[in-house]
């Protein structure tokens, strides 16, 4: 089984042991981004997984691709070119200071894609599955030109089509995300999201919720996930639930609308070491889950359990095992040494 990702690598910067950016004389280098941090998840769980991008023929694109190479994810098919690699610097929140993200993406490799530039018909043969993230189409016009591409060449060929929707205000606007992100959609057969990007990008709001207070209204999702499913005949939408307690201390779960049913996920109360990658280790957990055929229930459960996990892992890679995922579910989340 092989499944497919497209979006952005990016080197990430971060402060050591939650400095601020203004304390910290050095910063940490490692890799990460959306659809890459999934492909890594997959390959964690004994899938076949490529992830397609561009990088540029420099120390810093060889280092991204080698650091997927080692994590057994299939690099043949990235582009080489461009002028720089993105870069994100991150300054690591604790008690009620959030994190702080910082891009210096502008002009980055991928950027510069254009649709025609990737043989999607070559790139997918063989896969049964296709993933990508509404972070990549907010890289540009181009950019969202290829995504729909590759959405509709996955379409052709009969894969099952996986978008995380992901809004982030700093790359562009409401406005921006709907009207791009709708032409899209049409090819989507399983969406994955929160609240914010249901609201930010389609304009869904869900009722009797205040997920800065803790305070979650399961009708009011069942609502955004069926609103949803109508307006773009998704399969299956999932919704993950973070309920956001301070910087270290989140409750933590999601709910499923699949084959027309509402499933509800068991809820973890999370003390955070890194929350990036949150979102995708999750989706890489749904994706597993779908993919092998577990029960909608179970896959939701292998997914919120999966993404648990990360939380207390440091970087954007989920480095983690199915089995050690099948431990949490079953029950034992004691964290006592493994001898």
């Amino acid at each position: 089984m092989k499944i497919v990702t497209f979006g952005e690598i990016m080197m990430r910067l971060a402060t050591p042991q939650r400095l601020r950016f203004s304390q910290a004389s050095q910063l940490e280098l490692t890799y990460g981004g959306g659809e890459a941090n999934v492909a890594v998840s997959l390959c964690n769980y004994g899938l076949d997984a490529a992830f397609v991008t561009k990088l540029p023929k420099n120390p810093f694109g060889e280092g991204a691709i080698q650091n997927l190479r080692g994590l057994g994810v299939d690099t043949s098919k990235i582009a080489r070119g461009g002028e720089r690699i993105g870069i994100y610097f991150l300054e690591t929140g604790a008690s009620q200071r959030a994190s702080v993200v910082v891009y210096d993406r502008a002009g980055s490799a991928i950027s510069g894609v254009k649709a025609g530039e990737f043989d999607w018909n070559s790139i997918f043969d063989g896969a049964s599955w296709f993933h990508f993230t509404g972070i990549t189409p907010a890289l540009g016009p181009d950019v969202a030109a290829a995504t729909k591409e590759a959405a509709r060449a996955a379409k052709e060929m009969g894969l099952t089509i996986s978008c995380d929707l992901n809004y982030r205000k700093k790359l562009w606007t409401p406005a921006q995300a709907q009207a791009t992100m709708s032409e899209i959609m049409e090819f989507v057969d399983v969406a994955i999201g929160n609240e914010e990007d249901a609201e930010k990008v389609f304009g869904i709001k869900a009722h009797g919720t205040d997920v800065s207070g803790g305070q979650i209204g399961h009708a009011g999702y069942e609502q955004v996930a069926r609103e949803l499913a109508g307006k773009f005949g998704f399969q299956t939408v999932a919704i993950t639930l973070r309920e956001s307690y301070s910087a270290d201390k989140n409750g933590w779960s999601a709910m499923l609308l699949h084959e027309n049913l509402v499933l509800n996920s068991r809820k973890y109360e999370l003390q955070i070491v890194d929350r990036v990658g949150g979102g995708d280790s999750f989706a890489g957990g749904l994706i597993y889950g779908l993919a092998t055929g577990k029960s909608g229930q179970d896959a939701l459960e292998f997914a919120v359990a999966a993404s648990c996990l990360k939380h207390s892992i440091a970087g954007d890679f989920n480095l983690v095992s199915v089995g050690e995922v099948e431990a949490l579910m079953g029950g034992d989340g004691s964290g006592r040494v493994q001898r």
